[in-house]
Formats: structure tokens, C-alpha cells, sequence
């Protein structure tokens, strides 16, 4: 086993993209999604420095038991998990956020390697500067290369990566934001940017009672409906936008015939939303709601169908006792291969 050296390899490095790209895609997405007839924002939309701090006290919520079922299913197999990859393995992350659960695959794979290269994705920097700080004075043989962007640029940066080996980390059951269709074509997007010794690690809520599941989505203690509302404020802030936070209200329920939860935002009146960055207001009637979230819920068999569909293979599933979460490691078909 190596042990920790006393200073850092390398300083982290975040790479931004620029601002005026990231205000004029913001821009873009709330137009297309309030022109709608049911209005809609997608939610990469939730993470200014706010956003990430509230998800971070989502993710320590009693309620919301997404976190820590994943996390101990890392901490009892993450070794497991990763004693076949190569020695030189570059481990990315898509949706990183803190990667407080990420060490646990970082210290299974340091125990047997001099030096780590870890490249999160994320949409947030400040979130990115955060964790990549606090990981190298954790793990001083880690080097840390962090992306700003979204998802598809992320995926574009892991297939120019130069590594004998990817691990891509897609944790925290952030798969389930996608609509089923859209979550197999992104994982077959995902696996036509790998090799074949290339491997996918995936975490997945399991279909479960809808108390657990709506409870989790709503919270007793608020801070979900504050995460959700808080979308509005980073608008307000990055578009010039008028929402006013106190004429919406959060709702999340289990919609069990598409098997997820949707998180809205509802108008409590009947009132006109001006966006600076548009030059154009949008109108709201009372009730009428923006659906800001997804999180679909999988069951064994639909799962399977999704690795297959987004052209992997599953060599390893673990869940836990209730059968609530699942971590599966994935390899690329070959068929799919570039």
C-alpha cells in the first residue's frame, strides 16, 4: 500500500467556459422552455453557488435517502468495484458537485497507485473549486483537472482525454433527470466516446414506496422547496428576470405511471414575468406550473434495459438489502464503438 506524500503533486486547475457562452445558453433554455405550453426549465438551471449549497444540505437530509444509501454501497464495495481497471486510470466525473462520495473511489484506487488524475464535470465552478481543493489536501498524489460545463461538453473533454484507461463516475442517480429516451441516447453517446477497456460506473434509484420517494422530494424541513425556488433567484440574477419568489410554491410528487418524481414550480396568481435578457415577459395563470425536474426510478428489469439501449453491458451490479439504489460498473459494447 502507498502512503500519503506530505505536499500536493500538482494545484487543481478549473476550466471555465466563458461567460458570455454560459449567459447566452441560460438564455436560450429559458426561452425555449417558457414558450412552451407547459412550461418547463431544465435543471442545470438550479446550480449558481446557492443552488450547489442547498443541494449539498439536500444531500444530508434525513429524508432524502439517495446520498447516504449510495454512499454506503460505495464505502462496502468501491474497492471491489475497481480492482480490475489498469494502473494508469483517469477517473472523470459527470455532475461531481462536492465529490464527498467520490473519495471513497479515490482512496480504493490510491491504495494501489503512486498518482491519480480526477477529472470532474460540473456545472458549477464554485463547487468545483471547492472540492478540488479540498481533495488534493486529502489525497496529496491526486491531480485534480475540473471542467465547468455541462454534461455533452463533458463527454466531448473525456474522449480527448489521453489515459490508458477512463473510469467514468455517473453517481448520485443524476441519470434519472433524463426522460428514458433521452437517457439511453445519452449513454450511447457516453460509449461511443469510449474504448473498449473503458468502464461506466452508474448509480441508480430503485422504484420504491411513494411516501419514501415524495417525502424525499419534500422535505419537512423546506430545503427542496428552497433549492426549487432558488431557480428562479439565479434568473433573477444572471437574466435580469422579476420573478417574484413569494408568488410560487414548490410541488413534487411520484407520477407513477412514467415511474418519477417532478418537482414544479407553481404560480399562486395570475401575473407577467419580465426577462432583461430576452426583452420579453412571460404570463402565468394561477396554478399553472414550470416543471423544473425529473428523477426517474428504475426497476431491476427497466434498468437492464437501459444499459442495453445505451449500449453497455453490466459486469458488476451491487445493491443494498432494501433493493432502494443500485451501483452498476459497465463496459461499451463492442458494437458501439467508434
Amino acid at each position: 500500500m502507498f502512503t500519503p506524500q506530505d505536499t500536493p503533486t500538482s494545484t487543481p486547475h478549473v476550466q471555465r467556459l466563458p461567460a458570455a457562452r454560459r449567459q447566452a445558453t441560460m438564455a436560450e433554455l429559458v426561452a425555449q422552455g417558457l414558450e412552451r405550453a407547459a412550461k418547463s426549465l431544465p435543471p442545470m438551471l438550479f446550480y449558481d453557488a446557492r443552488g450547489s449549497e442547498l443541494f449539498e444540505q439536500i444531500c444530508r437530509l434525513e429524508a432524502y435517502y439517495v446520498t447516504r444509501t449510495e454512499r454506503a454501497l460505495l464505502a462496502e464495495h468501491a474497492y471491489a468495484l475497481t480492482r480490475r481497471l489498469e494502473p494508469a486510470v483517469t477517473v472523470a466525473e459527470l455532475g461531481s458537485g462536492s465529490s464527498e462520495k467520490t473519495d471513497l473511489v479515490l482512496e480504493a484506487l490510491l491504495g494501489t497507485r503512486e498518482h491519480l488524475r480526477y477529472v470532474p464535470v460540473d456545472i458549477s465552478a464554485a463547487a468545483l473549486e471547492a472540492a478540488a481543493e479540498r481533495l488534493v489536501a486529502r489525497f496529496p498524489r491526486l491531480e485534480v483537472r475540473g471542467l465547468c460545463a455541462e454534461y455533452q461538453d463533458g463527454v466531448q473533454h473525456l474522449a480527448r482525454l489521453d489515459a490508458d484507461q477512463h473510469l467514468v463516475l455517473f453517481l448520485g442517480s443524476n441519470i434519472g433527470n433524463f426522460e428514458a429516451d433521452e437517457a439511453a441516447a445519452f449513454l450511447n453517446r457516453l460509449a461511443r466516446a469510449m474504448r473498449p477497456q473503458d468502464r461506466l460506473l452508474l448509480g441508480v434509484d430503485m422504484v420504491k414506496d411513494r411516501a419514501i420517494l415524495e417525502r424525499a422530494y419534500d422535505d419537512p424541513e423546506g430545503v427542496t422547496a428552497a433549492f426549487n425556488l432558488n431557480m428562479l433567484a439565479h434568473l433573477n440574477h444572471a437574466l435580469g428576470a422579476n420573478f417574484d419568489l413569494a408568488a410560487f410554491r414548490h410541488e413534487a410528487f411520484f407520477n407513477a405511471r412514467a415511474s418519477r418524481v417532478e418537482m414544479h414550480l407553481v404560480s399562486t396568481k395570475a401575473q407577467d414575468v419580465h426577462v432583461a435578457a430576452l426583452g420579453r415577459s412571460f404570463h402565468f395563470e394561477e396554478g399553472e406550473s414550470i416543471h423544473t425536474e425529473n428523477s426517474h426510478k428504475y426497476t431491476p428489469e427497466a434498468l437492464e434495459g437501459l444499459i442495453a439501449a445505451g449500449g453497455w453491458r453490466t459486469l458488476e451490479r451491487v445493491t443494498d438489502d432494501a433493493g432502494a439504489f443500485s451501483l452498476c460498473l459497465l463496459a461499451p459494447r463492442p458494437e458501439v464503438l467508434a
